[in-house]
């Protein structure tokens, strides 16, 4: 599966790779960077404790992984999403959208939103859930207009006092 065309969103091609890909990685590591600096600050007030559980969280085991998605515009990665199980009704959950910054506002982060709910539906998956901070506006407003409702945090984003927590439900189409 790794490297097939997917799809496409008119100015970049959706392409199916391996979490573990180096582009992808790439895209991960930048946005690592981005959101440290958004979030240090409210970061630094929890304990250790809480703090190497939220780490846990956010770090990604690749073998959870179901399908990580690359937005490619010519041979140059732009974006990033994936997939991974979260719960025992076989929901899953959106992990590390990112759209390289000097390509957002292109509709780029949409169209990786929707070819992950492709995926899930394809995969029987009942819902996508995931989770956001509140300095993040642009990606709140995505997540609401792609139909995704606001949920109470689980576990253990339960223990972020900024966490944003959304579940879309996917109908039978």
């Amino acid at each position: 599966m790794d490297g097939r065309a997917i799809s496409t969103d008119g100015s970049a091609e959706m392409v199916s790779v391996g979490w573990l890909d180096p582009r992808a990685v790439a895209l991960r590591e930048a946005m690592e960077i981005e959101m440290g600096v958004i979030y240090a600050p409210s970061f630094g007030r929890y304990t250790r404790e809480i703090q190497s559980l939220l780490g846990s969280a956010f770090n990604v085991d690749s073998s959870t992984v179901v399908a990580t998605v690359l937005a490619v515009i010519g041979d140059v990665p732009v974006g990033h999403a994936g997939l991974r199980p979260c719960d025992d009704r076989g929901s899953l959950e959106v992990k590390k959208v990112v759209v390289d910054p000097a390509h957002r506002g292109r509709g780029i982060s949409r169209s990786l939103m929707l070819e992950l709910e492709r995926i899930a539906r394809e995969r029987g998956a009942p819902s996508l859930v995931l989770q956001t901070g509140d300095l993040q506006p642009v990606a709140i407003s995505l997540y609401e207009s792609l139909g995704f409702q606001l949920i109470p945090p689980y576990p253990p984003f339960h223990l972020l006092a900024n966490a944003l927590c959304y579940e879309k439900v996917l109908s039978a189409e």
